[in-house]
């Protein structure tokens, strides 16, 4: 049995559809990502699971229980909100007994479930601080051991780290992954970062506009995604407008390619990521493969990368390509020759503009 449900759920302010017949299951010990660009229903999918606002339509079961109609204190389920929300009056230790007080735990076992979430996070010598002297990473550690503290079968984390630095943001992620693992606590984890998504969830459920585009594992959201919005949210991406071939091959200007996908002859979107062209070198021959010929336009340097523009047609490519010492790449201006695997070529019917 799935541990948790999401049954036909949907949210409606007025004549606006928030969520759209949204179902889906997570698996015990499992750690879940809703991700979408704002506005695709997302943190109200989060928020309708935790009990903080109620749904529209459909059902919500824990452990086979329907908890739809339940308030937030009785779904055992602890929380992590994008801007922490501790309490400023009272010290760490204070605003992780707060639940607990709230539970009716004991004295005694309050002071020990406390001991022990500080030393999941390692702050057990920040007891004793009020949040405002602490930093963000910091107040990010509390906030995710007040919602551990608990002791919940679902932990609801709603953007927890947008607030932070880059490099905080991946040290936090990896450890909010290695307490989850470790506890085996079954988790839903809102983001918009599709780096973040890919990181650290078993599975992401890709969302646009209230409706689920795809569910799936990290590698298949990226490798062979359901369709345009998926391919070109999760991950850079070229995107360039051409035309099924009744044979089945794909045109993009002059250029005839071999691409995947079943979309019928007529206009079509092709992308490639950068990152799976590339540059000079022998052109690689069957179907199994593509290539062309184009014209740099422009060059960058972003350290470990070159990011490398080339006309072809009325197509513009970007190439990403390792940069090595003394070896600046071509410069804008000269030819140069692009070849990829034709599974990369990923061909869907044109829905968007390109």
């Amino acid at each position: 049995m799935p541990h948790l449900e999401l049954h036909g759920l949907e949210k409606r302010f007025g004549a606006t559809r928030a969520v759209q017949a949204l179902s889906l299951s997570v698996e015990k010990g499992e750690l879940i990502g809703l991700l979408g660009p704002s506005g695709c229903g997302k943190t109200t999918t989060l928020r309708m699971i935790g009990g903080l606002m109620p749904a529209t339509e459909g059902r919500i079961l824990v452990a086979g229980r329907d908890v739809t109609a339940l308030p937030p204190h009785k779904r055992d389920m602890g929380i992590v909100f994008q801007n922490y929300a501790l309490f400023p009056h009272m010290d760490v230790a204070g605003n992780l007994a707060f639940g607990l007080e709230m539970r009716k735990v004991s004295a005694a076992e309050r002071e020990e479930r406390v001991r022990r979430a500080l030393a999941m996070v390692r702050l057990e010598s920040f007891a004793k601080r009020k949040p405002r002297e602490l930093s963000g990473g910091q107040q990010q550690r509390v906030a995710l051991a007040r919602a551990l503290v608990i002791e919940p079968s679902i932990l609801l984390l709603d953007e927890p780290l947008s607030n932070l630095d880059a490099n905080l943001r991946e040290e936090m992620r990896n450890e909010i992954r290695d307490i989850q693992q470790r506890l085996g606590i079954t988790a839903v984890f809102v983001t918009h970062d599709q780096a973040e998504a890919l990181a650290i969830c078993d599975r992401i459920a890709v969302m646009r506009l209230g409706v689920l585009e795809q569910l799936g594992t990290p590698f298949e959201i990226y490798e062979r995604p359901a369709n345009e919005f998926v391919a070109g949210f999760v991950g850079r991406v070229n995107r360039a407008a051409g035309v099924r071939l009744a044979q089945g091959r794909v045109q993009l200007g002059d250029v005839v390619l071999n691409g995947t996908g079943d979309a019928p002859p007529g206009p079509v979107t092709i992308m490639i990521r950068p990152h799976r062209i590339g540059l000079g070198g022998a052109p690689q021959e069957g179907d199994g493969w593509n290539s062309a010929t184009g014209t740099v336009t422009r060059r960058t340097f972003v350290g470990d990368l070159l990011s490398i523009e080339v006309a072809v047609g009325p197509a513009t490519l970007l190439v990403e390509q390792h940069s090595f010492a003394g070896a600046p790449g071509p410069a804008p201006g000269e030819a140069v020759r692009l070849s990829w695997r034709a599974e990369d070529t990923l061909v869907f019917p044109r829905t968007l503009p390109t």
